[in-house]
């Protein structure tokens, strides 16, 4: 089954925020795209159609899956292609679509992803009555919509053509792919780290530097006035050190400053004279 012979359908309601997205999606998928409205009341139904996608109204209480496969059946769309309907809910995520979209990949005539959620108890595939399930979502060809479509709320997996291949499925857990963290979405401290080191920042560059000399200098020089109690050649050398330790974060912490205030002044003198304006006409 290769994605020219598919008609991806979504099916929801009031999804005006991800309508667009669903829809650019599917477009890289499916050679037809179709939205099942189910009485939306905000914008779903405009954005849907301004971005040239059909949209058909059901009117009906209920999306069971036979339900569905009729009102597809005797509506105008292309009987040549085969269908995967997707139920969107608040709990379906885009990042399933590539598994769902799997499933018209394996052959199968009829396929039936149904949530389960308020039973507890595991379920004969063979005693499941299809106009009962919740659909997550169902993949349906040629042949097995008109099948579908000609059965009613009682039909069971065992009602169908021996040759037909259906299959019907508890929908599992949602898989939970590892998704890179985006800048935009890690901390602020990371946020701030990744600037300075980008913008090779003097706080950083100088401020951190200095702070954890001045910090350790300063810390020292009282245990050794505590500890050397005669002048010599090691107690001098050490003395000196933290004292040169603390001079030297003291000074990187200026320095930091000087240079942080100074690039603000430069910074407001390009701006005031449009200086980067006219290095960018000269070159």
């Amino acid at each position: 089954m290769t994605s020219q012979e598919l008609r991806l359908i979504y099916v929801g309601c009031n999804i005006e925020l991800r309508i667009i997205s669903l829809l650019v999606r599917a477009k890289e998928i499916a050679q037809e795209v179709v939205f099942i409205d189910t009485g939306s009341t905000d914008k779903t139904i405009q954005f849907a159609e301004e971005f040239g996608c059909e949209v058909m109204r059901y009117s009906a209480e209920d999306t069971k899956a036979h339900m569905l496969a009729e009102f597809l059946s005797s509506s105008k769309l292309n009987g040549n292609l085969s269908n995967l309907i997707i139920n969107v809910t608040d709990e379906w995520k885009l990042r399933e679509l590539p598994v769902v979209v799997n499933r018209s990949r394996e052959g199968w005539d009829i396929y039936v992803s149904y949530n389960n959620e308020t039973s507890n108890q595991e379920s004969v595939a063979e005693e499941l009555v299809i106009g009962s399930l919740d659909i997550d979502h169902l993949y349906l060809s040629n042949r097995g919509l008109e099948e579908l479509a000609k059965s009613n709320s009682m039909t069971s997996t065992v009602n169908f053509p021996s040759e037909l291949r259906v299959r019907v499925i508890e929908s599992s857990d949602k898989i939970k792919l590892p998704q890179r963290e985006s800048l935009a979405t890690a901390s602020r401290f990371a946020q701030l780290f990744y600037w300075m080191l980008e913008t090779k920042h003097p706080l950083f560059l100088f401020g951190i530097p200095g702070i954890v000399l001045f910090i350790l200098g300063y810390r020292l020089s009282g245990n050794v006035v505590d500890t050397f109690n005669e002048l010599n050649s090691v107690s001098i050398g050490v003395t000196l050190t933290t004292i040169a330790m603390t001079l030297i974060g003291l000074f990187a912490m200026m320095v930091a400053l000087i240079l942080y205030i100074m690039g603000k002044q430069v910074e407001q003198i390009q701006s005031q004279y449009n200086w980067k304006n006219i290095d960018d006409k000269t070159t």
